[in-house]
């Protein structure tokens, strides 16, 4: 970045809105996929465990069973390694907590523990990048394992129940890979397809911006992947189709948008996949890469994600006051379990202050509207022990059947299905449960949006600074790429996965910087000329990449 750089100036504190985060969004075209998966790795041990008279140990199979909502957005190999990673992180949580509320009684030591939980589980999903549901799950069981009457004794067995509920969690988001194994990959080629129609149809920078996200994740999805299939070949091939549809914007074929929109729809369905099975240059190359320096460059990527600098650490500091705040705070109240107001702010702490106001307006009226549910169904649940397992699988789908429109519409179905969990191990006044979760629900709101403030993150302008420099590196590349005349395909695709990479890591920087009070000016001129130069750019390497991959290998035309 030069001397001459300008930066333009935004207020410390901005108005946050009370309407838009509740409005409603379309549903996520694989809802159905988390909410099938739980329900099945949720319903098996519960029906042992009822088979075997001890309700009382579900808490304990359903921290195993509640990984399966992990990784159905990856293809399926990766998606192993995610899931078994969840299921680990799981029983390590399950474990310090068990091992904690069996050493003591001590409510304030509890909220500690629960409270640093929170922020190593919030701060290790980020860095991860795990994906929704991110560190909810994992806090809402350890916090809650907390305040379980344990001793010592105990915890090898309910950690080996955690770990069989954790096993067979993982056989159900793996063994759809049995009867359609490009599955994920022809979903997020589908994505990138119905966004560059998208984008065709109303050109603009968000649009461009969203076609080029959805088309680098549908190639990382296929680069992941094993051996290069026929389908997964033509995959690559309608991936490139998207790629050269965005370099001829702003002025496509008028039918250009509905053929794309309508090769996504035969790509999701379950016949052939349209097109001709045909890998996009460099494919070959790329796969040999990754399979072991790749690997590599993950890990490193995940220590310098950890490492002192990084803007996510204040999002974890955020998390542990917070969380700490609310716990004691309930404590104070006389709430005799006081994990629900740690759970809501958890669950607060997003990307920036903008966002996390956004969750705290949705989660405190979900929850609210969701007592109210779980009021009317208790006595429904009462009845008998098959009530009970059949009305928490119906919330657990109903949750994640509605999450995607909106998270205050599923944590109406999250709220009842965490509060009939209670009943499992032994009944309680209702008057009492209602009472104590909308107490929880106001102070854990009101704590994690206090922690929210008191903790800036002014290193989420310098990870914009970082983003746009690495842009401009990489754009540089590319102009040096295609300007040599002997550049081959590899390295023209090298750099062009490089910008577009850099370019979603740039919007993302940007969107989070933007929405974070207290911050420094932030470069906004130079990030809208580096992103409109950026795609102008990968636009015409993916021009020249068409152009290749039409000349036969004898170098005729």
């Amino acid at each position: 970045m030069s001397d001459t750089t300008t930066w333009s100036r935004q207020p410390a504190v901005r108005r946050l809105p009370l309407v838009a985060p509740l409005r409603l969004a379309r549903p996520s075209d694989m809802w159905f996929k988390p909410a099938l998966s739980v329900v099945v790795a949720t319903a098996v041990p519960d029906l042992l465990l009822c088979a075997v008279g001890r309700l009382d140990l579900v808490m304990y199979t359903m921290a195993g069973s509640l990984c399966a909502l992990y990784g159905h957005n990856l293809p399926y190999a990766r998606r192993a390694r995610a899931v078994a990673g969840v299921v680990l992180g799981m029983v390590l949580g399950m474990a310090a907590a068990l091992v904690a509320a069996s050493l003591t009684d001590s409510a304030a030591v509890l909220i500690a523990v629960g409270a640093l939980l929170a922020a190593v589980q919030k701060t290790l999903c980020d860095a991860t990048r795990i994906g929704p549901p991110g560190p909810v799950i994992f806090t809402f069981i350890t916090s809650a394992s907390l305040f379980a009457p344990q001793h010592l004794g105990q915890v090898p067995g309910h950690l080996a129940l955690t770990l069989a509920g954790g096993a067979f969690a993982w056989l159900v988001t793996a063994g759809p890979a049995l009867l359609r194994r490009e599955g994920p990959e022809r979903r997020a080629t589908a994505r990138a397809l119905d966004a560059a129609a998208a984008h065709l149809a109303h050109p603009g920078p968000r649009t461009r911006h969203t076609a080029a996200a959805a088309v680098h994740a549908a190639r990382q999805t296929l680069l992941d992947t094993g051996r290069p299939t026929p389908a997964r070949r033509a995959l690559e091939r309608l991936v490139a189709d998207a790629e050269a549809a965005l370099a001829t914007a702003p002025a496509p074929d008028p039918a250009t948008p509905e053929q794309l929109r309508a090769r996504a729809r035969a790509t999701r369905a379950r016949g052939p996949v349209p097109g001709t099975p045909e890998e996009f240059p460099g494919a070959g190359a790329e796969r040999a890469a990754r399979r072991g320096p790749g690997r590599r460059e993950a890990r490193r990527a995940l220590l310098r994600r950890l490492a002192p600098g990084s803007p996510l650490l204040p999002i974890g500091a955020r998390a542990l006051l917070g969380c700490a705040l609310a716990g004691y705070a309930s404590q104070a109240a006389g709430v005799g379990r006081p994990y629900w107001a740690i759970v809501t702010a958890a669950a607060l702490f997003q990307a920036n202050v903008t966002l996390s106001w956004h969750r705290a307006v949705q989660r405190t009226l979900g929850n609210l509207l969701g007592v109210l549910v779980f009021a009317a169904v208790l006595p429904l649940s009462r009845l008998t022990p098959l009530a009970l397992i059949g009305l928490c699988l119906f919330f657990a789908f109903m949750a994640e059947a509605l999450i995607t429109r909106n998270y205050w519409l599923g944590s109406v179905a999250v709220t009842p299905m965490a509060l009939l969990v209670l009943e499992f191990a032994a009944t309680h006044p209702a008057g009492e449960l209602v009472r104590d979760r909308v107490l929880d629900t106001v102070i854990g709101a009101a704590a994690g949006l206090l922690a929210t403030m008191l903790v800036t993150n002014r290193r989420a302008a310098g990870r914009l600074e970082l983003a746009l420099a690495a842009t401009d590196r990489a754009r540089l590349g590319a102009v040096r790429a295609l300007a040599a005349p002997q550049t081959g395909p590899e390295a023209l695709d090298a750099a062009h996965r490089e910008l577009a990479g850099s370019l979603v890591e740039l919007r993302e920087a940007d969107d989070t910087a933007a929405g974070e009070w207290w911050q420094r000016a932030l470069p906004r001129d130079q990030v809208r000329a580096a992103e409109q130069a950026g795609h102008r750019t990968l636009a015409e390497t993916a021009t020249r990449r068409a152009s290749i991959a039409r000349v036969p290998e004898n170098g005729a035309v």
